[in-house]
């Protein structure tokens, strides 16, 4: 029997992640003066509820499907000078458990590059609702930052006027779509 939380209305059990209505996105500042965004496809994960109205969060990213708009720039983040994709053909995150409700701040574990370290997403709860074809879903909203240099992407340009090319902030936003599992 599955029991449903107070706050959010979610039931006990596994939420998976819905590939094709689920994102993660990126926003790095270029040269100092601009903002380049791009995403990457979050291919599978989880959102398990337990009867104790905590969850845990698990989810994997294909990096080769980086797009940022530009062809050329795509197919550099893929190589070694960034995400070296034929090594490093996955990123994770793997949350601690985390007490449900409509905001939450989410600690866990990022590996990006073969690197893995501590990050935290303030995640927002952003709905449920049975979909056309009577699926249950719930809607949820992350964001944190991140280094790229502790995950080992350190790749950079130096520019003349001084100052770098890639920053070494990265903003992420994850647009998550899961389906309740019978």
């Amino acid at each position: 029997m599955s029991t449903t939380t107070a706050t959010t209305g979610l039931t006990t059990g596994t939420w998976t992640i819905d590939p094709s209505h689920s994102e993660a996105s990126f926003t790095v500042r270029h040269a100092g003066i601009s903002k380049v965004r791009g995403t990457v496809a979050i291919t599978e994960g989880a959102v398990v509820v337990g009867e104790d109205g905590t969850a845990t969060v698990t989810a994997t990213l294909d990096p080769a499907t980086v797009s940022t708009g530009d062809a050329t720039r795509d197919g550099h983040l893929t190589t070694a000078d960034f995400f070296e994709v034929e090594t490093y053909p996955t990123w994770t995150f793997s949350s601690s458990a985390v007490q449900v409700s409509d905001e939450a701040d989410v600690p866990g574990e990022l590996t990006i590059h073969g690197v893995t370290q501590p990050v935290t997403l303030a995640v927002e709860f952003n709905g449920a609702a049975k979909d056309a074809y009577g699926n249950q879903r719930a809607g949820f909203t992350g964001t944190t930052t991140i280094s790229r240099k502790e995950f080992g992407l350190t790749w950079n340009a130096a520019l003349e006027a001084g100052g770098v090319l890639v920053s070494d902030k990265v903003q992420i936003t994850l647009e998550v779509s899961t389906i309740a599992q019978a």
